[in-house]
């Protein structure tokens, strides 16, 4: 692949109906059904690019430069504004920005969550803009954080990474004062370091994985109880994605072993068991709740699952391939459609 052909990093949008594409050669922006390319910023525009947060299928993106040939350093984002075709706004930070969210509260408003290496800060987007607050972390190399996106959500919360090693910590933010947030609270998910954090589309439930990458957790976000232990493997992994199908039926989770697992949240019955047998020798390994399917996809590079309409998931991987598989409550899994969306353009009508 050519390096202007490399891509950094894929983003889905919150609906997960679109994605970004941060490459070398600026940023390209996807429709998923159909898949066609529907805008493209070269590197005059915006040079290399390392993240690109879309705000739903709004004109706003949140860009943060990267990569051989940026145009300006990484602690510096920038607001798009697509019908204009211009920056409308900047914001520095101190450090390096490690991942952008954005969040519409209504029309006029919507709000940016910045995560920098160990601090937190939550804008809002409504003139003049205001920083709301900002919130010391541990380390965060990974730029691990949610919001829920949506104004209508049962719960408004923003979670990343707490204080203490494998903990996640909560922030309400349905109603914050400037400078001011309530009290925040934590989940002691893991005994290691996080590796990858999900939030369902109401704000009720968060989903967990530590670098081990061997389970995931379910947690609900009031009682901040355990909802359910999934397991990915036996061996350890890299969880690279986590997401919620929108209704919070099912979860998808991808790695570094080439596999993207499909798990059943509402009826965990449906979910793979070991065999009865088995389970008194074998204990809490035993007794874990295995994938309802599978699939794979390559494991030589980085991959996002996320799910589409009618029991179907998508996963885009760097090396430009995007896949869409279609399961049953059987656990039947099977390939659908297979592209390379780096050669799809806007004339393209498959997917």
């Amino acid at each position: 692949m050519s390096c202007d052909r490399r891509v950094i990093s894929l983003r889905f949008n919150q609906d997960q109906g679109c994605f970004s594409c941060c490459m070398e050669s600026g940023i390209r922006i996807y429709n998923l059904e159909p898949l066609v390319e529907k805008s493209h910023y070269d590197t005059e525009m915006v040079g290399s690019v390392s993240q690109c947060e879309m705000l739903f299928r709004t004109n706003i993106l949140a860009i943060v430069s990267g990569g051989a040939r940026p145009k300006m350093p990484d602690n510096i984002l920038h607001l798009y504004d697509d019908s204009k075709k211009k920056v409308f706004m900047e914001i520095k930070f101190s450090s390096s920005i490690r991942a952008v969210r954005l969040r519409r509260d209504n029309f006029s408003n919507f709000r940016i969550v910045v995560a920098l290496l160990n601090k937190i800060h939550v804008f809002s987007i409504l003139y003049p803009t205001q920083e709301l607050f900002s919130l010391e972390t541990r380390d965060n190399y990974k730029g691990l954080c949610e919001v829920s996106p949506l104004a209508s959500a049962q719960k408004e919360v923003l979670i990343f990474p707490g204080h203490k090693l494998g903990s996640v910590q909560i922030v309400d933010i349905s109603n914050t004062e400037q400078g001011i947030s309530s009290a925040p609270v934590y989940i002691a998910a893991h005994k290691n370091e996080l590796a990858c954090l999900a939030l369902n589309q109401q704000g009720t439930k968060i989903a967990t994985a530590s670098c081990q990458g061997t389970l995931i957790r379910v947690w609900d976000t009031s009682s901040r109880n355990l909802l359910q232990e999934l397991r990915r493997g036996s061996d350890a992994a890299t969880v690279y994605c986590i997401n919620f199908s929108r209704d919070s039926d099912y979860l998808c989770c991808s790695s570094d072993k080439g596999t993207v697992h499909i798990f059943a949240i509402k009826q965990t019955n449906l979910n793979k068991r070991m065999a009865m047998s088995n389970v008194g020798i074998l204990g809490k390994y035993g007794e874990s709740q295995w994938g309802l399917a599978h699939f794979t996809v390559s494991a030589e590079c980085a991959c996002l699952c996320a799910f589409g309409p009618q029991n179907s998931v998508y996963a885009l991987c760097l090396d430009g391939t995007a896949h869409k598989y279609v399961f049953s409550s059987e656990g039947i899994c099977n390939m659908e459609v297979f592209d390379v969306f780096l050669d799809v353009d806007d004339d393209d009508d498959e997917f």
